[in-house]
């Protein structure tokens, strides 16, 4: 492997990272606004990667997650318990019908109750999840799986179609999404951005990247440019 790429981390496969980390999911009540959801943050922003990159967003992240990927720069182990009522009152306070679900890992909350309230008031939902836990059908409008089995050898992809793939590129070979890939419209290659290291070791990567996706015409590049404009 050249000096230009990053090593490959060998992290122990935890199928569930301490439980302590792993907000309940609560029951859904007769009332849904009365649902209670980990939320991390809430906050009004532009998409920075993927097939939405530049495309006004609102994003719901939610506290928890089944994986501990060393690269992760999301603190999910803290958050607020926060009913559906008051996360509407704070969303629609934004001129945005765009929302995106992340994490931590957004799969792990009630989807339905979600989506029965909030397409219905004219949103968009789309979801940023690792693809570990299969979601149900019709319930979102945009589905981007990030799978991270390139660190957990033995962790089981089980959302395996939706409108995004996007992989984060830590040296890897893609032979190993060559049947993943099937199920998704577009694909995505991004290089892992390793704020540990300076602006010269993360732009040669790129380029590393760059030349990737260029020599794998099946798949596009991908960079999180709102971490080069320094904004959420």
């Amino acid at each position: 492997m050249s000096e230009k790429t990053p090593e490959l981390i060998a992290l122990p496969l935890v199928p569930i990272i301490d439980e302590s980390i792993i907000p309940n999911k609560t029951p859904t009540t007769e009332d849904p606004l009365d649902q209670v959801f980990p939320i991390v943050e809430m906050f009004y922003s532009v998409q920075g990667e993927g097939f939405h990159a530049g495309e006004p967003s609102i994003f719901i992240r939610f506290g928890g997650c089944n994986l501990a990927c060393e690269w992760c720069d999301t603190k999910f182990d803290n958050w607020e318990n926060i009913n559906l009522g008051r996360i509407i009152q704070e969303i629609t306070s934004w001129d945005c019908k765009r929302i995106v679900l992340t994490g931590g890992e957004p799969a792990l909350q009630d989807i339905a109750t979600l989506s029965s309230v909030l397409r219905p008031m004219g949103y968009s939902l789309a979801i940023e999840t690792n693809g570990t836990i299969e979601i149900p059908n019709d319930m979102l409008d945009w589905i981007c799986v990030s799978p991270k089995d390139q660190m957990y050898a033995s962790v089981n992809i089980r959302q395996r179609s939706g409108d995004e793939l996007k992989v984060v590129w830590v040296g890897q070979s893609l032979d190993m999404y060559d049947e993943l890939k099937k199920g998704f419209t577009h694909r995505f290659l991004q290089p892992v951005y390793d704020e540990s290291k300076g602006v010269e070791w993360n732009g040669k990567n790129f380029r590393t990247t760059c030349e990737l996706v260029k020599n794998n015409s099946e798949w596009r590049l991908s960079l999180q440019t709102h971490k080069w404009m320094v904004v959420d």
